[in-house]
C-alpha cells in the first residue's frame, strides 16, 4: 500500500490509514474541514459576539459595515473578552485536571483510597519544602495530606493574596516585577489591575463576570485579567497537577519506547488509552499487565494485551510506565480504522465525538470514563477513584470480550514506528547534567549551543498534520539550539526519530558534541501539555541559577499546530513569565488593531515576554534565533 504522505500529513503511517478512509468514505477530521469551507471570516477575526441575546453581533474589518454591536461593543472590546473566554476555559481543563488529582492525593493521605499507593516520597519532601511545609519527624502520609491541602486551597482562596503554589515556584525577580507592574497598571488607569493570581477558580470566574453583558470593555484590562488566569494555571493548576502525578505515581524516568501506529499487534487485544488524566491510565495499563487479565486473553485466542497511548495520557503513561504511543491528536480517528483496536478508552480534552460513530463500523468498543466527557453512542463506565482497580478490570474485560469479533478482513496496521528515548523531567535532565544547571549554563554561555527553545502544541487540521512541528525542530537543532517540549508536538518528534540518538546527526556541531557526551538526543520529551509547567520550573531554575529574570534569559516558546483553547492559556502564562512566544496558526485578535498590539509589542515593553506570527518553519526558525541571539547579547555571552 502506497505510504506517501499527502497534502493532509508528513507521517507515512497517516498516509497509508487516510488512503483507506478515501476508499472506504470514513470521515476524518479532515474532511469535516473541507466540508466547513468557507468558514466564518469574522470568526477568524475575532469580531463576533453572542455573549446576549440582543445579538449574535459582527464587527465589519474594513469598516463598511456595522462598527459597533447592539450593546455599543467595539472590535476591540469583542477580540479582547473573546480572548479572555478561551484562556478561561483552557485554564479551567487544565487546572480541573489538577484539582482531582490533589483530591486524589487527599484521599490516598488519609486513608480513605488504597487502590492508589503514594509511589513517590522524595518528590513528596521536595514538594513540602518548596511550600514552606515541615517535614523533619514526620509520617509521609501527614505531609502528603498537608501538601494536598494546600494544593486544594489553591483552587477556592478567596482573599487577596497570590496562590502558594505561584509564590514557592515562580523566580522572585519575576513575582517582583509582575507586582511593580500592578503599580504601574493601577497609576496609570485609577483601576485596580491585577496580575498574579489569587485562586485558579476564581481568576476564571472572574473572566466569566467581566465578560457578561455591560461589563468590562477595556482591552488592557481584559487582557490583563487574561494573564492573571492563565498564571493561576501555569503556575497553578497544571503545576499541581504535574507535582501531585510525580508524588501518586511516581516521577518519569528516561526510558526508550516506541511510536506510531506499527504498536498496534495484530496477535494481542489492543487497549488505547487518550486524553490527559493518568489517573485513569495507570490503572487502566496495571489491569493490563495482571496475570489474570493475560490468561482471559488467551482464552479468547489473543496473545495478550497490548496498550498503547494517545495524545496526552499517552505521554503520561510513556514516562511512567514505557507503554508505547500509538500517536497524537489526529491520529485518533486513523487508529480506529486499522481495525485492530479492541477498545479505545478515554478520560477528557481532546476527544472527538465523531469517535463513536466511527467505532460502531468496526468491533471497537469506544468507552468514556468521565462525568465530564459523555458522548452519545459510546459505551460509558463511569470511573471512581475509590473503585479504580474494579473498573479498570471491567474495561480491560470488556476489550478482552470484543476481540473474538475482530473481523480480520478488515485489519491493516501500518509498520511505522519509531524508537524514542523519553522522560526528560526537571529532575531527570539536571541528573544527566550532574545535578546541577551549571554545566548547561556553561555550554550556552559559550556558545556551544545557543539556546534553548520550547515547543508545545497541538495537530489542527487546517496544518499539514506534524509538518511545522518536525520542519521547525530540525531547523532549530542543526543550528545549535536544543529543543525540548510537550504534548502532540512530542509525539511528533518521536514518530519521526528526532527523539534517539540517531538524531544527533541532524544536530549542530556544539549542540550534537554535547548530547553525544551526555547520551542524550538533541530533542527532549519533557511529558503531556499539562507537563508545560515543566518548562516552567526549568526556565526558573535557570534564572534563579543565573540571579536574572527569566526575560534575560536565552529561551524562545512555540505552539505551531496550536488547536485548543489550552494553548491560548499557556502561551499567555509564558509570555507573562517572560518568554517570546511563536504561534501559528494566527489566533483571533487581528480584528483588533489595540489587542494585538498589546499582545505582540506593549507585552513585551512591560513583561519581557510577547507573541509573534509566522506561518513558515525556517522564517519562524530565523526569527527565535535572532531572539536567542538578542539575549545572549543582553547577557553579555
Amino acid at each position: 500500500m502506497c505510504t506517501r504522505p499527502d497534502h493532509r500529513s508528513v507521517d507515512p503511517a497517516a498516509a497509508a490509514m487516510l488512503k483507506i478512509a478515501d476508499r472506504d468514505g470514513f470521515e476524518t477530521a479532515w474532511s469535516r474541514l473541507e466540508a466547513q469551507q468557507p468558514q466564518c471570516g469574522y470568526g477568524q477575526l475575532g469580531t463576533c459576539c453572542r455573549n446576549c441575546s440582543m445579538g449574535p453581533c459582527r464587527i465589519d474589518p474594513l469598516e463598511q459595515g456595522p462598527r459597533r454591536g447592539v450593546c455599543g461593543a467595539n472590535a476591540d472590546t469583542m477580540v479582547a473578552r473573546n480572548l479572555a473566554r478561551m484562556a478561561a476555559a483552557g485554564a479551567s481543563a487544565h487546572s480541573d485536571h489538577g484539582r482531582k488529582v490533589a483530591l486524589l492525593l487527599k484521599e490516598v493521605a488519609a486513608g480513605r483510597n488504597t487502590d492508589y499507593p503514594l509511589i513517590n516520597p522524595d518528590k513528596l519532601l521536595v514538594v513540602a519544602g518548596r511550600l514552606g511545609i515541615a517535614t523533619a519527624g514526620r509520617e509521609i502520609l501527614d505531609i502528603a495530606g498537608e501538601v494536598a491541602d494546600v494544593a486544594i486551597a489553591c483552587f477556592g482562596a478567596q482573599g487577596e493574596e497570590v496562590i502558594p503554589f505561584a509564590t514557592a515556584y515562580m523566580p522572585k525577580q519575576r513575582v517582583e516585577l509582575l507586582k511593580g507592574l500592578e503599580g504601574t497598571l493601577t497609576e496609570l488607569t485609577g483601576a485596580r489591575i491585577g496580575l498574579l493570581p489569587r485562586g485558579i477558580d476564581r481568576e476564571v470566574v472572574d473572566i466569566m463576570h467581566r465578560t457578561h453583558f455591560g461589563c468590562d470593555a477595556d482591552p488592557l484590562s481584559l487582557v490583563a485579567q487574561t494573564l492573571r488566569c492563565s498564571f493561576g494555571d501555569g503556575w497553578g493548576g497544571s503545576l499541581i497537577a504535574t507535582e501531585c502525578q510525580d508524588i501518586l505515581f511516581g516521577s518519569p524516568q528516561v526510558r526508550t519506547i516506541k511510536a506510531n501506529l506499527g504498536v498496534l499487534d495484530q496477535t494481542m487485544v489492543n487497549v488505547l488509552v487518550h486524553g490527559h488524566e493518568p489517573v485513569l491510565s495507570e490503572k487502566v495499563v496495571e489491569w493490563a499487565r495482571a496475570p489474570e487479565m493475560a490468561e482471559a486473553a488467551r482464552a479468547v485466542g489473543a496473545k495478550g494485551i497490548n496498550v498503547a497511548g494517545l495524545c496526552c495520557t499517552g505521554n503520561e503513561i510513556l514516562m511512567r510506565q514505557g507503554v508505547n504511543v500509538a500517536g497524537n491528536l489526529l491520529h485518533s480517528e486513523l487508529a480506529i480504522m486499522t481495525g485492530a483496536v479492541e477498545a479505545m478508552v478515554v478520560d477528557v480534552q481532546c476527544i472527538f465525538p465523531s469517535l463513536a460513530d466511527l467505532s460502531s463500523c468496526f468491533h471497537t468498543r469506544f468507552i468514556t470514563t468521565s462525568e465530564q466527557t459523555n458522548i452519545p453512542g459510546a459505551l460509558h463506565i463511569q470511573f471512581e477513584e475509590h473503585q479504580a482497580d474494579a473498573i479498570a478490570r471491567r474495561i480491560i474485560q470488556t476489550a478482552i470480550d470484543a476481540f473474538p469479533n475482530r473481523n480480520t478482513a478488515k485489519v491493516y496496521i501500518p509498520q511505522e514506528t519509531e524508537e524514542a528515548m523519553v522522560g526528560f523531567t526537571v529532575e531527570q535532565i539536571l541528573a544527566a547534567l550532574g545535578g546541577t544547571p551549571d554545566p548547561l549554563v556553561e555550554v550556552i554561555a559559550n556558545g556551544t549551543i545557543k539556546g534553548v527553545v520550547g515547543i508545545v502544541g497541538c495537530n489542527n487540521a487546517k496544518v499539514q498534520q506534524d509538518f511545522f512541528h518536525l520542519a521547525l525542530t530540525r531547523e532549530l537543532i542543526q543550528r545549535d539550539i536544543l529543543v525540548l517540549g510537550t504534548g502532540c508536538w512530542a509525539i511528533a518528534a518521536a514518530k519521526a526519530g528526532l527523539m534517539n540518538l540517531d538524531a544527533l546527526e541532524l544536530a549542530g556541531p556544539g549542540l550534537k558534541a554535547v548530547c553525544g557526551q551526555l547520551g542524550i538526543p538533541p530533542v527532549l520529551h519533557m511529558g503531556s501539555c499539562v507537563d508545560c509547567s515543566r518548562m516552567l520550573v526549568l526556565t526558573g531554575a535557570l534564572a534563579d541559577h543565573l540571579g536574572v529574570d527569566t526575560a534575560a534569559l536565552p529561551v524562545v516558546g512555540s505552539a505551531p499546530e496550536w488547536t485548543t483553547e489550552k494553548a491560548v492559556a499557556i502561551g499567555t502564562y509564558f509570555i507573562g513569565s517572560g518568554l517570546p512566544v511563536h504561534l501559528w496558526p494566527v489566533p483571533p485578535v487581528l480584528g483588533s488593531p489595540a489587542v494585538t498590539k498589546i499582545l505582540t509589542e506593549s507585552a513585551r515593553d512591560l513583561l519581557g515576554g510577547y507573541f509573534f506570527v509566522e506561518e513558515d518553519p525556517l522564517a519562524t526558525a530565523d526569527r527565535m534565533e535572532a531572539i536567542i541571539m538578542e539575549k545572549r547579547a543582553g547577557l553579555g555571552l
